[in-house]
């Protein structure tokens, strides 16, 4: 593992240049974004599977914490939250014209 250590540092890059205010409330309304989801999928994770039980409160409040960054994602990014709607909308409406079906979900284009 050491070896292996030593050959991924070589596409480890160390000499980013600073980021910008900007750029770094980016990415800590990202990484916020991706441990909140982490947080939801390992509580039903155990829930379901370790037969834990859900408790819906509990899954609501992860899915707010889950809104707030998205909300805060896309006013970062100058997106607003009913075009970024609209348009998955639009995108899911072209994939699957008659709802979902396992035979569009073979063959969609992307």
């Amino acid at each position: 593992m050491n070896n292996y250590q030593e050959l991924a540092k070589r596409t480890l890059k160390a000499d980013t240049p600073e980021l910008t205010h900007d750029e770094m409330m980016i990415v800590w309304v990202a990484i916020g974004l991706a441990g909140e989801v982490g947080e939801l999928v390992d509580y039903l994770k155990k829930g379901i599977f370790h037969k834990h039980g859900l408790d819906i409160d509990h899954v609501k409040k992860e899915l707010g914490d889950i809104s707030w960054y998205h909300a805060g994602l896309c006013t970062l990014l100058g997106l607003d939250l009913d075009d970024v709607h609209n348009a998955n909308i639009e995108k899911l409406k072209a994939r699957y014209p008659n709802g979902f079906s396992f035979e569009d979900s073979f063959n969609r284009d992307e």
